[in-house]
């Protein structure tokens, strides 16, 4: 029941991400809100030159322990490249009468419109939303090849919205002065799924059983925003460690990536393999540069890898530094990086059994269940104030910076 004692509200979410990539902000936070919603996930069109005429496609996920999202695909005939973000209805109108012919016929009226990307932000004016939500989990203008009208989409959405939420503080910060209904909800982390790597015996995944210990271990995306440099300095200062970088590699040429014996690259993994590689880091690994693309980082992986009571070592991301510094050993530079891995490795089991109580306070404070639940008073108390004469907002409690 929502809060018109009527059945589910419907909640449709235009994304710049695949919902079956990797794992993360989108994916956490929207199975959890289908307990409340009725929730679809429209992806960035496919383009596709085998084909002569758009097409939409839909197909339920079904994430355990959670109710089903629905995943909605359009696909064009078309061979231009779709920037990540570039889901506009104006540019393509077949799409947006494919879109609102399905929503006819599932009878979906005036939903609440979450959106990732300023892009789709004509959205608004097609689907006629009876909330608008701005979610702001990267700072896509800082990434490679974005558009240059990117900053003031972004601009012209904040001041469309209802409701503004933002991934990290760096991107609060930024975007606070232009919205009285911001709220700042970190990345999060599901302790449960991660806590695995350090309960269970998970055996060697088969794909690494040949890499021997001490493993420096990552995962998630692997592109431009990575320290290749850094990569290689760790690989050749320390030939006896081994390198294990999971995820996909997009938006930069694998040859690119620094190689040697001691660096490997198996590939992405489903979110539900993560724990079993995870279990087996002697030393988890936050390697990204420092640059305008990274500046307002929030790694989700930080707190997971903290899950699993792995030491971490990471470059000087400002909201890791902010928010976790206390528990992650920083390095500046590739030197003070590698004697931070050094030292976490020479940690003795007593030292790493003696901050768990620590870890396990700070991991309660950011779970993606409390986050969504959060979320979810928020966007029901903006139903009751959108028509107020005064703005009235809710302070989330992660919102203390």
């Amino acid at each position: 029941m929502n809060q018109h004692g009527n059945q589910r509200q419907d909640l449709i979410c235009i994304s710049h991400l695949r919902w079956d990539f990797v794992w993360q902000r989108p994916q956490q936070l929207l199975s959890r809100l289908a307990r409340h919603y009725r929730v679809l996930f429209v992806e960035e069109p496919v383009t596709d030159t085998n084909i002569d005429k758009p097409y939409l496609e839909t197909y339920p996920d079904h994430t355990p322990d959670a109710q089903p999202v629905t995943i909605v695909r359009l696909h064009y005939p078309s061979t231009d490249h779709y920037w990540i973000g570039h889901n506009d209805p104006r540019t393509q109108p077949d799409g947006e009468r494919l879109l609102l012919d399905y929503m006819a016929r599932e009878e979906i009226h005036r939903p609440v419109l979450w959106l990732y990307t300023p892009v789709a932000a004509p959205f608004v004016q097609v689907i006629q939303p009876e909330l608008l939500i701005y979610d702001v989990m990267d700072e896509l203008a800082a990434f490679k090849d974005a558009p240059m009208e990117l900053k003031l989409a972004d601009r012209q959405l904040l001041a469309q919205a209802d409701l503004v939420f933002t991934g990290g503080a760096s991107l609060y910060r930024a975007r606070q002065p232009y919205h009285h209904n911001i709220h700042l909800f970190p990345s999060g982390v599901d302790i449960e799924h991660f806590a695995r790597a350090d309960r269970e015996a998970f055996a060697l995944p088969a794909d690494i059983a040949h890499i021997a210990s001490p493993r420096l271990g990552y995962f998630g995306v692997i592109d431009e925003r990575m320290d290749r440099t850094l990569l290689a300095h760790l690989a050749a200062a320390h030939p006896e460690w081994n390198l294990v970088m999971l995820g996909p590699v997009i938006k930069i040429a694998p040859e690119d990536l620094p190689q040697a014996p001691n660096l490997h690259y198996p590939g992405m993994k489903d979110y539900n393999e993560l724990p079993a590689y995870l279990a087996h880091f002697d030393v988890a690994l936050v390697p990204f540069a420092m640059n305008e693309a990274t500046r307002y980082l929030s790694p989700t992986k930080t707190l997971e890898y903290l899950a699993a009571h792995k030491p971490v070592v990471s470059v000087p991301i400002p909201d890791i530094v902010e928010l976790y510094g206390d528990f992650v050993r920083i390095g500046h530079t590739p030197a003070e990086f590698t004697a931070h891995v050094e030292a976490a490795l020479a940690t003795s089991a007593t030292e790493r059994a003696a901050r768990r109580p620590q870890e396990t306070e700070l991991l309660a404070r950011y779970t993606w269940d409390n986050i969504a639940e959060q979320m979810y008073q928020l966007i029901d108390n903006g139903y009751t104030h959108k028509t107020s004469a005064t703005p009235h907002v809710v302070p989330s409690v992660l919102a203390q910076v």
